[in-house]
């Protein structure tokens, strides 16, 4: 096959293998993170059976955020990157893509985002507004909180008002339930995650709950962890959900501890590995959710 005169191949191919790693196409992790309380929400307003459109919606619309969010991230991060070991070959610490390439790619997938929003009702559609906000500022809470994993919670929660503004066009007292479940959720990944780069935050002048929690750090993972699962127990309470949401919440507490044994060293290893294994921590709540609708 031949090509017009000019057209450098391996050069496009390398642009789309930095955008790709930019908005974190090879790490599918974060994406899951949003992903499975969403669709924890998703159910619980659907009473189990939601359509298969508000699905699609809700679930190309987390991937497209996350991808915006990691492109601003690495904006927001970009003259600190380069000095975290973790961080150092991102595209934009290595210099592959500039700045405002960043920002573009963050707006095209937002807009694509906000596209799929205009599918669903008037009060997602505002309440959308305030999503976009607080996903994103928080690439720049560690520059003020002290403990910014938890504003991540609500970032990576949001999906949570959002489908239950779709399904029921309500926020009730089960969405802010399972949003501070979530919170819990993600202080304790995301500090498991902290815990990984605390030598480079530190030298950085980052604030992150890894370095202001100091020695309390584990057991304050284990603590968000443990409140998590009260959270969710009171959701099923609420709902009269079956017994398979409770074993659920049972699968997911045995990960928790299998999480403390990877943390409690505080090696990068088994932080990273912890974190990377919250996949199934939420896997195993919705899988407990599904089921407990799907009892006759």
């Amino acid at each position: 096959m031949s090509y017009p005169s000019g057209v450098d191949l391996a050069f496009i191919a390398r642009r789309l293998d930095a955008y790709e790693r930019l908005i974190r196409l090879d790490k599918p992790i974060g994406t899951l993170l949003l992903l499975w309380p969403t669709l924890w929400a998703v159910w619980l307003a659907a009473d189990g059976n939601p359509g298969a459109a508000i699905v699609v919606i809700f679930v190309v619309g987390t991937l497209l955020m996350r991808s915006a969010g990691c492109a601003v991230n690495d904006f927001a991060d970009r003259h600190f990157d380069p000095y975290v070991e973790r961080t150092r070959a991102r595209p934009l610490a290595a210099r592959e893509i500039a700045p405002w390439e960043a920002l573009v790619v963050g707006a095209i997938l937002a807009a694509a985002a906000f596209g799929l929003v205009l599918h669903l009702n008037r009060f997602a559609l505002v309440l959308s507004f305030l999503g976009l906000v607080i996903a994103a500022t928080y690439p720049y809470a560690k520059r003020v909180f002290a403990l910014p994993q938890a504003y991540l919670g609500i970032a990576f929660g949001f999906g949570i008002p959002m489908a239950y503004a779709a399904l029921q066009d309500r926020l009730p007292l089960e969405c802010w339930l399972l949003l501070a479940a979530n919170v819990c959720y993600a202080f304790a990944y995301d500090t498991e995650y902290a815990m990984v780069d605390r030598d480079d935050d530190a030298k950085l002048g980052l604030r992150t709950s890894a370095l202001t929690l100091g020695r309390w750090d584990v057991a304050a993972v284990m603590a968000s962890y443990g409140l998590m699962l009260v959270l969710l127990a009171l959701v099923g309470a609420l709902r009269g959900l079956a017994w398979p949401f409770y074993l659920g919440l049972a699968l997911a507490g045995a990960m928790m501890l299998y999480h403390w044994s990877l943390i409690r060293e505080r090696s990068r290893e088994g932080c990273f590995k912890a974190f990377r294994h919250n996949n199934w921590v939420g896997a195993a709540v919705f899988a407990g959710i599904a089921a407990s609708f799907a009892q006759p």
